[in-house]
């Protein structure tokens, strides 16, 4: 029996580094979702600009999107800010927005301030639906498909390499499903 104890380290030892080696491989941008291949949750939220307009899941069907998780608070999202703008006005993406956990008033100033590259804006100021959603902080960007079903998520800026080699040909791919 003592023998075995005298092991004990090594084994932990071991496993230990199993652990750290399967993490070491990853892309900490790359964070699996749960909602891959699933509708976009259920909500009933207020759009930023005009608060007595109830917006729900509808405003997903018939296109591709990407839905983009931003706040004012954040400054990685006003890093990305001038690429969102490139793809909605440059390449025609359509860019939803979900303002998570911020002040409406901040919110609508940094768009006039900075241009709007939303066709709509979700004001999500408890961060109901970034829950729902997963959201583990901003920004945040997910392929919305013509069904309203998430595709693909990313967690980082968004960026014309980020475009080009993650999230334009999965927009590509499911824009051409059923064209």
């Amino acid at each position: 029996m003592k023998r075995a104890l005298l092991f004990l380290p090594v084994i932990v030892a071991v496993a230990f580094g199993i652990f750290l080696y399967t993490g070491l491989g990853k892309d900490p941008q790359e964070l699996e979702s749960a909602l891959i291949g699933k509708p976009v949750p259920a909500f009933e939220l207020a759009d930023l600009k005009y608060p007595d307009r109830t917006l729900t899941p509808d405003v997903f069907q018939g296109q591709v999107s990407l839905l983009n998780v931003w706040g004012t608070w954040c400054p990685a999202c006003r890093d990305e800010h001038d690429d969102l703008i490139w793809l909605a006005e440059e390449k025609g993406i359509p860019v939803i927005g979900l303002n998570y956990k911020d002040n409406r008033n901040q919110a609508l100033r940094w768009l006039q301030d900075l241009g709007d590259p939303y066709q709509i804006t979700l004001f999500d100021p408890q961060g109901k639906l970034g829950f729902d959603l997963g959201v583990y902080g901003a920004p945040e960007t997910y392929v919305i498909d013509k069904q309203g079903i998430v595709r693909y998520r990313h967690v980082g800026v968004v960026n014309p390499e980020v475009w080009e080699q993650k999230l334009g040909p999965v927009v590509r791919r499911y824009q051409q499903e059923g064209s």
